[in-house]
């Protein structure tokens, strides 16, 4: 006996006529997409699993602080050339 009262070979009976009838093509292309399914439910859960480095990046102010300082005496200078 085999699963649930099915024999042997009622299952390769089974699989020879899905196999006639799809042919082998489709159970690699199946098996292959299985296969790269399986790989990426493996990454997901391997990556939710290590903690995320955030690095904080410069937004480049630095560079500008002169650019930035000279704009606020103009408009301070404007400010008070209103008044």
């Amino acid at each position: 006996m085999g699963f649930g009262g099915i024999s042997v070979w009622q299952l390769l009976i089974v699989l020879l006529i899905v196999v006639l009838l799809f042919g082998t093509k489709k159970f690699r292309n199946i098996g292959g997409d299985l296969g790269n399914a399986v790989k990426g439910f493996k990454k997901a859960m391997k990556d939710d699993e290590e903690p995320k480095k955030i690095e904080k990046e410069d937004a480049g102010f630095e560079e500008n602080k002169e650019a930035g300082s000279e704009d606020a005496a103009k408009t301070e200078a404007q400010k008070s050339a209103e008044k």
